[in-house]
């Protein structure tokens, strides 16, 4: 009677994986919806800005100056591959996300429905650390006198 052992088996693998399969479902990439506004679904973390291809791989990204990684995927309204050198001078609106590096590897450029949709931007910093963060306390424009510097530990 193997026979029924093995669909005893075979049962218990497939309640088991109706059981488990929405707890799977659930850490699947959440996305922000632009699809709402008649777009694409975006990755969560992705950010807005301006893309200004200078010359493959130097770009301005929001006016300072960016690279891209070696591997981008850059997609076009109709969600199709491009190279960076077809957009060179071209400023477009882009939805755009960094690699562990900060270099930006993954690019959408916008339809004007998607670009209708709220997005944060680029406001804040990229890292969390110096010189990342703007610090608003005094600073040395190097015509200071020694006496007016800032101390250690201000």
């Amino acid at each position: 009677m193997n026979r029924c052992k093995s669909h005893w088996n075979a049962l218990v693998w497939v309640a088991l994986c109706a059981v488990l399969a929405p707890a799977a479902a659930q850490d699947l990439v959440q996305t922000q919806n632009e699809a709402a506004l008649g777009g694409r679904n975006f990755p969560q973390g992705t950010l807005r800005g301006r893309l200004l291809v200078v010359n493959s791989p130097e770009v301005e990204l929001d006016g300072t100056a960016e690279r891209l990684a070696p591997g981008v995927r850059i997609r076009s309204a109709q969600n199709m591959l491009v190279m960076p050198a077809h957009l060179t001078g071209q400023n477009l609106l882009v939805n755009y996300r960094r690699d562990a590096a900060g270099q930006v590897n993954e690019v959408w450029i916008l339809t004007p429905d998607e670009a209708q949709a709220k997005r944060a931007s680029a406001d804040k910093p990229l890292l969390n650390f110096w010189p990342f963060v703007a610090d608003t306390g005094p600073r040395d424009d190097g015509k200071t006198p020694f006496d007016q510097l800032p101390r250690y530990g201000q």
